[in-house]
Order: structure tokens, then sequence, then C-alpha cells
């Protein structure tokens, strides 16, 4: 299974791929119509918005968020300013991973 470079959503049928290109490394919510991706302010912000949605309040949402962008491969060395602040420890993102594993089956 791939996961989305920029956001870290599983990427497993045709769709979830930006333009359902399976050769991209991103998701289709993190890339424009032209397959650009998009800024890393958006990406934040829905990525705080999905985890709102399943039931975090919006300091851990965006707590979660900025972990989970920064561990990723795409954003190390970006100066973002979403990304700075405060972020969830391990084992508060540990947790909510578990969380939402259980949501979304």
């Amino acid at each position: 299974m791939k996961i989305c470079a920029a956001c870290s959503m599983p990427m497993m049928e045709k769709e979830d791929f930006a333009k359902g290109d399976e050769s991209s490394q991103f998701c289709l919510y993190c890339a424009n119509e032209d397959g650009s991706v998009k800024s890393c302010e958006e990406i934040f912000n829905g990525g705080v918005e999905y985890m709102k949605s399943v039931g975090f309040d919006d300091d851990f949402a965006e707590r979660l968020c900025r972990k989970n962008m920064l561990r990723l491969e795409y954003w190390k060395g970006k100066n973002e300013q979403c990304l700075s602040g405060p972020v969830a420890t391990d084992k508060e993102f540990a947790a909510a991973e578990k969380q939402m594993m259980g949501e979304e089956k």
C-alpha cells in the first residue's frame, strides 16, 4: 500500500491518487487539478478538518496533524509556518492512530 507523501493518507484505489495516476506520490486531497501539490497550509488545514471530523478537538487535531506532517520525508527541510508550534507526543499520536483506525472500520 502506498501513502501520500504530503499527508500520509493510504492510497489503495486508483481514485485515491492525484488525477487518478497510480504513479503519483500524492493523494487526490493534496494535489490541485493540474497535479501540482497544494500549499502546506491547505494540506495542514485539510488534515485538521479530517481529524476534527473523527472527534478530536481543535487544539489536539492541530498537534496531531503537525506531528504527522513533520514525520513525512516530503516536509523535511521545509520551513513552513503552519508546521511550527506544538506537536502531539508519540504516545498521543499512537493512541490517536488506533482510534482513527477504529473509526474507519
